[in-house]
């Protein structure tokens, strides 16, 4: 499949609330998609930053579509516990994030999360979410 057939593929799948928060597929970080939104009034937080709430929401997709783009559609995915770290204030910049899936166990799945703006050696904040996995099954 090509990395455009790719972006496309994993845009479908990203839920409403990605589309309503204004995210998108920029590229691919290997094999990995790179989740971003643009600074707009529908993630402002105090004047001139993000909100803790939308960057936290921007991890939590790239986290998914990592986990997502490693098992395919076959489970359903649920998370269970999320520790999130803000290492500084996301001004009005376009914001990245990647996810990485650290351990795919046959019920559990641990991913991690950096979001950034300018330089991706500086993140924004980081996420480690622990998942539920279970097989989809019919009519789900």
């Amino acid at each position: 499949m090509s990395d455009t057939a790719t972006l496309a593929a994993i845009e479908a799948i990203l839920p409403p609330f990605a589309r309503t928060m204004g995210m998108n597929v920029d590229h691919l970080l290997g094999e990995m998609p790179v989740i971003a939104y643009d600074f707009s009034p529908a993630v402002t937080g105090r004047p001139g930053y993000l909100h803790g709430g939308a960057l936290s929401g921007l991890l939590e997709i790239a986290a998914i579509a990592a986990l997502r783009t490693r098992i395919g559609g076959d489970y359903r995915v649920k998370p269970v516990n999320i520790t999130i770290n803000f290492m500084r204030g996301g001004r009005e910049l376009r914001t990245y994030a990647v996810g990485e899936v650290i351990r795919l166990g046959r019920r559990v799945a641990n991913v991690e999360a950096r979001a950034w703006q300018e330089d991706a050696t500086k993140p924004v904040a980081t996420v480690f979410m622990n998942f539920l996995l279970s097989p989809a099954t019919a009519g789900q």
